[in-house]
This record gives structure tokens, sequence and C-alpha cells, in this order.
């Protein structure tokens, strides 16, 4: 399709053009009246068609086009599809978010994400690029031996990326049910149809290609907002430079509103409902009798002194919601509980590093973000679909080349990102706290109907209290220009931008877990004589099944986008990230010690997520499964015991086993391989 690197600079430019040409178009269509969902509907059916005429002009039938773009993606263009493929939904909607609402704290997400490229270029891609096959588990096969090791290698991949994929999924959801209006579930399988139609045909091909044209939409969507933003409040457009000076006025501005007596008030209200909460579940199954009485009274005492219809229908509508059994109760109420309690703490100065009064607190927060820069930095180094990228570049040298230009076009979005949330910030707490709820902007309704904001006048004064305002990290990129009150255009550019995001690493997840059945299980171990025409068959039906069983699962709305990413790179972390590190450098490995090591990890990062994030679960009947962290380490941070449990694991096991015969020609083979820098 591309024939040297001139034609496909020319090409992008020419793409490029056009893109902002249309966004140009809208903008003066909108100016003249279009509505605010045509504008959507115009981003959503343009981008989708620009990556689908990518993706059918890049169909292959090539096994090596499939797997790995025929070994022939220079490192430029490599490095900007790495940069679209590791920069998803999480990182474009979820990590200004995290930095808005966390503050100081969020920043362990960008210093673990790009310190992970670190360890890729040193310790991983120059090595895998010169085993020269097409996956991690194939790598893991030919390093230790045997096919025991590969299906776990297996399992593991589709684990992680799975989950991976969901959190994708589930944000194609998010993005379409706000700016094109449909609802949430079927917003999820039409977001599935542009991930397909880029990967289904051309595989690798046509998702790097694809991810390329994906990385310039997300980039000019994701600066844009921002600069106008920057440029509204202080006169310079560049945000990264004049933040700072905005987080000045921001701490101000917390100053003024923290600690306001409503704002007190507020906070005290929420811990009451807390407490009360408390109190139920600790008299269960008596308190749901009592609760269903106490409503049923209410009910007949209205209907006895000809009270309004509307207040009988609501608190009829309560008593159908009641929980339906003492397990169900105990979930519903355990969750607002929990909601109550983090609506009811005091509120978090942006700027504070590690804020409060009490000392195992403060070192609890500390432990908790050097785990998570731990988990996402070598998380980072051991996904499956990242570490794949690096099979596709001509030589080992232009793998190498191939990070650091992945580096520089992830850095500007993560140099961005911290600007994002204190531009956001400003504008919520200037514009948004102690106006009337009645005179709220139309933005928070239609994020409401969402169910990504929501707002609760608990002391009944009709003003909103910051206390009373709960917006989802998801939320806040993809709100900001309704906020700042920017042209629809600009949160249509924002939503496209979202969606090339999840869209781009969708792509690359459901091709890595489709690879890891179809080229690993099926090819490698079941039918080793199979036709290349028909391990095409089988992998492009694997991707099929696959997809439609993650848009299924991302439909449910497992969790907030970044939770479930995080929990994706503490999995990968543990279950790859010891194996591949001390199968290249340590020649004593061995198969045993591997396979070993993997599962311990794996399994137990899996255990403490479950156990630490969820106290029951209900379609199983369980109730009081969950438990209190270990050493006070959230669940997305599980991969700090998986990983050193995998290497202690690995070691001990390997001294104790015989190394595979064949490991130690492999290893001279990729490191003669990487010194001498060909292919």
């Amino acid at each position: 399709m591309f024939g040297n690197l001139t034609k496909l600079q020319r090409y992008y430019l020419y793409y490029t053009g056009s893109f902002l040409f249309f966004v140009g178009a809208l903008a003066v269509l909108e100016d003249h009246g279009m509505p605010p969902r045509w504008i959507g509907y115009a981003f959503l059916f343009f981008t989708i068609t620009m990556y689908a005429a990518i993706g059918i002009a890049s169909r292959t039938s090539d096994v090596s086009e499939y797997y790995v773009a025929g070994r022939r993606v220079p490192a430029f263009f490599n490095g900007m599809a790495t940069g679209a493929d590791w920069m998803s939904a999480a990182s474009f909607m979820g990590m200004a978010g995290t930095l808005y609402l966390t503050g100081f704290q969020g920043l362990a997400y960008i210093i673990g994400w790009t310190g992970g490229f670190v360890l890729v270029a040193l310790l991983l891609a120059p090595y895998l690029r010169r085993f020269g096959q097409y996956t991690v588990p194939d790598f893991l096969g030919a390093r230790y031996g045997g096919n025991a090791i590969r299906l776990v290698a297996v399992g593991a991949a589709i684990l992680a990326s799975f989950v991976y994929v969901v959190a994708q999924i589930y944000g194609v959801g998010v993005i379409t049910s706000r700016f094109v209006s449909l609802q949430f579930e079927i917003g999820v399988f039409v977001g599935l149809a542009g991930i397909l139609v880029c990967s289904f045909l051309g595989g690798m091909r046509a998702v790097t290609w694809t991810q390329v044209a994906q990385y310039i939409i997300l980039i000019v969507a994701y600066i844009t907002p921002v600069a106008i933003l920057s440029y509204n409040v202080t006169g310079n457009p560049v945000p990264q430079i004049v933040y700072g000076r905005v987080l000045q006025e921001v701490t101000q501005l917390e100053n003024r509103l923290f600690d306001t007596p409503s704002e007190v008030e507020v906070r005290r209200l929420f811990r009451e409902r807390a407490d009360s909460y408390s109190q139920k579940i600790m008299q269960l199954p008596a308190s749901l009798a009592i609760e269903r009485d106490r409503l049923s009274n209410q009910i007949n005492q209205l209907k006895a002194s000809d009270a309004q219809m509307k207040d009988i229908v609501a608190l009829e509508r309560q008593r159908r919601e009641l929980p339906h059994d003492p397990a169900q109760a105990r979930a519903q109420w355990e969750t607002a509980m929990f909601a109550a309690i983090e609506r009811g703490k005091q509120p978090i100065h942006h700027a504070e590093a590690f804020p409060g009064d009490d000392p195992e607190q403060r070192m609890g927060m500390r432990i908790n973000f050097l785990a998570l820069i731990f988990c996402l930095t070598v998380g980072t180094a051991a996904l499956p679909h990242v570490l794949a990228r690096f099979y596709t570049t001509p030589t080992v040298s232009q793998a190498r080349d191939s990070v650091f230009w992945s580096l520089l076009f992830i850095l500007a979005l993560y140099m961005t990102a911290p600007a994002y949330a204190v531009f956001a910030k400003f504008e919520v707490l200037s514009h948004l706290a102690e106006i009337p709820i009645a005179k709220l902007p139309g933005w928070v309704a239609a994020w409401t109907k969402i169910g990504l904001v929501s707002i609760e006048d608990i002391n009944r004064d009709g003003i909103l209290q910051l206390a009373e305002l709960s917006m989802n990290p998801d939320v806040i990129v993809l709100a900001t220009p309704e906020i700042a009150g920017m042209p629809y255009v600009v949160s249509g550019l924002v939503a496209a931008g979202a969606l090339a995001a999840a869209l781009s690493t969708a792509d690359g997840l459901l091709l890595t877990i489709a690879s890891a059945l179809s080229h690993d299980v099926y090819y490698r171990i079941i039918r080793p004589d199979a036709s290349t025409q028909f391990r095409l068959v089988i992998s492009k039906s694997l991707l099929l099944l696959v997809a439609v069983l993650a848009a299924t699962v991302a439909a449910e709305k497992p969790g907030t986008i970044l939770s479930m990413v995080a929990w994706a790179f503490s999995i990968a972390g543990s279950a790859f990230f010891p194996a591949l590190v001390l199968g290249i450098f340590w020649k004593r490995a061995t198969c045993a010690g591997a396979l070993s090591g993997m599962l311990v990890g794996m399994l137990l990062s899996i255990y403490y997520i479950i156990r630490v994030e969820f106290d029951s679960i209900p379609w199983l009947g369980i109730s009081g499964f969950g438990m209190e962290p270990w050493f006070q380490v959230q669940s997305i941070s599980a991969g700090v015991y998986g990983v050193f449990a995998g290497f202690f694991t690995i070691i001990v096991v390997s001294l104790a086993t015989k190394p595979y015969p064949g490991a130690e020609s492999f290893l001279n083979g990729i490191r003669r391989g990487n010194q001498d820098g060909d292919s």
C-alpha cells in the first residue's frame, strides 16, 4: 500500500489537512445554525469512515503482513502507532480526570506510564525484535521450551488484554451515548463496528496505519480545547507554560471555598448518612424489613391525608427499589455508604502532596503513590499489545528508535494532562460552585443522564456546594469544552479524539487476543500443518467472537476506565515482566521456574484485586468476601506483590530445576543480533 517514507509523509499530510478542513467547515456550519447532534454524527461518521477506508486499503491475506505488518514499518511511524496504541481512553479521558480529583497523587500515572518505556527500550524491545517472531508467547515458548509455558502466556495475555479492551469499549459507549444521543449499550456496539472494520480485514498492517491516523486526531483533539481555555484565561495559548499561575489561583479558590459553613455542613450530613448505612448493614436482615415497613407506613399515611400524588409515587418507587434480600441489601448499602464517606471527607487541595494530619494516613498515601508508579512502570514494559509493536520494525536499531519516537509522541499528551486538570478545576471552582441549582448549565443535566455527574442538594438550600457535586473522572476531558462555554464543534472534536484513543488501543488489544489464540494455540499446538488461509480465518473468527464478548461485558459498566486499566497493568506486569527479564538476562532461568513464577504472580494479583475491591459477589451469593489491603496498598497496585512474588518464585524454582537445553544458544542469538544492530 505504501511505498516509502516520503509517500507516507505525503499521505498523512493530506489526511491531516483534510481533517482540519473538516473541523473548520463544521465550525462555520455551527455558526450558521447546524444542530449539535448533527455535529456529533458528522464527527462519528467522518472519522470511522476514514479508519474504515485505511483498513480496507490495508487488507491482506499474507501471514507476515497480518501479524507484524510485514516488518516494514519505519521507526517514526511505528512510534506514532505505538503512541496511539498506548494512549488509550484511560490516557485521553481518565488521566486528566484523575489529576482533577486527586491532584498531586495523580502524577503517579504519568511517572509510571512514561517510565515503563525506559524499561522497554533498555530491557525488552531490541531482544524481542531480534527474536523475529509474532507474539510474546512465541518468545517465551522458544526461550523456555514446551507448550505449557506458551499456554500460560496465552492465558495471561488474554486476561490482561481483555480487561484492558473492556475499558476501551466502555469509553466508546460513554462517548457515543453523550455526543450522538445513543443509548449507552447501543453505543458500545456501534463503536465495536468501528473497531472491527480496522482490525478484521488487515490485522497488524491495517491496525498500524489506522493508528497513525488516529494519533493525529487524538493529539489535535486533546490539545485544542485546553489551548483555547489557556488563551481565554491567561492570554497565552500554551497551557504547559502558564498553568502554574492558574494553579495558584485554584489554590486561592480552594482556600476560600473548602471551609465555608455551608460546605462544612454538607460534609457533616454526608458523614451522618454514611453512619446510617453502616448501622443498617450491621443490623441486617432486620433493618431491611424495618425499612420496607417504614416506607409502607409513610405511603399509607399520605394516602389517608390526601397528599399529592407525586409524593406517594416517589415513596412507592423507593419501596420498589429496595433490595430484595439481605445479600443484595448489603451490596447496595455498602456502595452507598462508601459514596457518602467519600463526599464527607475533607477535600484535597490540588497542589498538596499527601495531605492530612494523620501520620498513618500520610504514610499510606506515600506507599500507594510509589506502589502505583512501580506497577504502571512494570506493566507498561510487559503489555503484550505494546511489545508486539516492536516486531513490526525492519531492524533492531529501528526498534530502539521507535521507542524514542513513541515517548516523544506520548509526551505531547502527558505534558498537557496536568494543565488540563488545573484549567478544568479553575472553571468549576470559578463558575459552578455556590450558584443556584436551578440555574446550573445544561451540560450538568446532559452528563447526569449518562450517570457520570450527580448533584444532590443534601442540605436543601438550593445552592450547589462542592461536596454536593460528584464527577466521574472519565467526564472531565469530555465535558471541559462545555464547562468553558466553547462552541459545540470543540466538544465534537474532543469526542472524536477520545473515540480515536479508545479505538486505536482496542484494535491492538483485540488483535493480540486473536493472535494468541490462533497463532500460539491453534497453529503452534493444535494444528501445526494448518494452511495460511485457514489460520487467518481462525484469527478473524476469534477476533469477532472476543470483540462481541468484550462489548457485552463493557455494557454492564464494570468500573471506571482508569481502574480497569490499572488492573490490567498489574496482571500483565505480574505475569510477564519477571519471566521476560530473567529469560533474557539470566540463562539459569528454567521452564519450571518461569511457569511457576507466571502463575504465582498472576494469580496473586488477581486474588488481591478481587478481595480488596469486591466485598461481595452477588451473582455467586457470596458476601463478606473482602479483606483489608496489605500495608494499605490499593487494588490498582496489586502488581507490587505479584511482580516480586514472580521474581522470587522463578529464581527459587529455577535453582532447583534443570534449564532448557536450547536456552544458551537462543540467548546468544538474540544478544549477538542486538549488539550488532542487524535485523
